[in-house]
């Protein structure tokens, strides 16, 4: 196990690392991430809060699944696919991959499933016997083997996990979806159901790339982040897409 996980510790040559720590609402946190995905030179990797308690959605999702939530929750539509996430109390985090980057030549599901590797060994770092969901995992007839970059089905992520997410006791508490589009990939992922302290953001960071740089936004991503917000994540049109 060891072995395999090691070799992907390096998925990275370079990363940037933003720990923001700012509660934003649920429109800017997914402004934010396509930001990043439209101006990136390296890839970077984003933690973030929510000022209130929300849902996201996939981009192909139903407005009609969620509406029931939202006396509850902040809703958003997601630009990467998936089911249903709650966030709040999550760890939340987006990865983006430039073009310009080696990695992103990598298939859809093979830079999932390292990040999601990288993910698993800092839940081992922390004494969680964490490992990433492989094909025939779990025995019943009903388990997808695609994963949210495939979007195969549309429901609570964390009720249904499928290939190359994150375990602990046949537990999920791990996943993520993706978008990939002329500037590079962006991959959105949440950890839930879990202890999210002891350093487990830091040791994320640091099996995905020795050289982590650590930055604060700038300004001018959170200015882009607003004009993106008011066009697309804070709109009705959007919201109810579908």
């Amino acid at each position: 196990m060891l072995g395999r996980l090691n070799a992907f510790m390096k998925f990275f040559e370079r990363l940037t690392v933003y720990q923001d720590l700012t509660p934003r609402s649920a429109e800017i946190n997914m402004a934010i991430d396509e930001a990043l995905l439209e101006t990136a030179k390296i890839p970077s990797l984003r933690f973030y809060r929510w000022h209130s308690p929300a849902l996201s959605f996939g981009y192909f999702g139903k407005f009609a699944d969620v509406v029931l939530y939202a006396a509850q929750r902040d809703l958003v539509r997601r630009w990467t696919g998936g089911g249903i996430v709650f966030h709040g109390d999550d760890l939340t985090y987006s990865i983006v991959i430039p073009v310009s980057d080696a990695a992103f030549g990598e298939s859809a599901i093979s830079i999932y499933e390292k990040i999601h590797h990288a993910l698993a060994q800092a839940f081992i770092a922390n004494g969680l016997p964490a490992v990433v969901a492989a094909i025939g995992d779990r025995g019943d007839e009903g388990y997808a083997l695609e994963t949210g970059v495939n979007d195969p089905g549309y429901n609570d992520c964390f009720a249904n996990p499928v290939r190359a997410d994150v375990m602990i006791a046949g537990r999920k508490v791990a996943g993520a979806a993706q978008r990939r589009t002329r500037s590079g990939l962006l991959q959105q992922g949440s950890v839930q159901g879990v202890d999210l302290g002891n350093g487990l953001a830091d040791r994320f960071a640091s099996a995905l790339s020795n050289n982590c740089e650590l930055r604060s936004l700038l300004g001018t991503i959170h200015d882009r982040a607003l004009e993106i917000a008011a066009r697309k994540y804070g709109t009705e049109a959007w919201l109810r897409k579908r």
